[in-house]
């Protein structure tokens, strides 16, 4: 696996983590339909979480959160609707950003509410 890879399975993984520990329920990992892809799903409390993860190993090039962009949150949002439909769900949802950046121990992990909105 390239080493990309692995940084963004490990990065999914403390961000997993790191939800537990706030108190979400996470429900699935890499969830997907079709091409669509949504790193986490949780839930906390009465609201479905839609988690987009970005790992870096540093800063260097700019902020991780930027690189979710305008046509990955679209990707994000019908990948979202196609989740709502499949599994008929009733409750509030929103859209976060998990970053985490770091090769090793001390991770930073940033927790992004409501990263952006859908349009619908």
């Amino acid at each position: 696996m390239a080493q990309h890879n692995l940084l963004g399975s490990k990065g999914e993984m403390l961000a997993a983590r790191f939800l537990l520990d706030k108190g979400y329920a996470v429900l699935h990992y890499n969830w997907r339909s079709g091409h669509k892809e949504i790193d986490l799903i949780a839930k906390e409390r009465d609201t479905i979480v839609f988690v987009e993860v970005k790992s870096r190993s540093s800063e260097q090039y700019g902020n991780a959160a930027d690189a979710v962009t305008p046509r990955k949150m679209n990707l994000l949002i019908s990948a979202a609707e196609s989740y709502i439909k499949r599994n008929s769900v009733n409750l509030k949802f929103r859209f976060d950003v998990v970053t985490v950046i770091g090769n090793c121990e001390p991770y930073r992990i940033e927790h992004i509410e409501d990263a952006f909105y859908p349009t619908w």
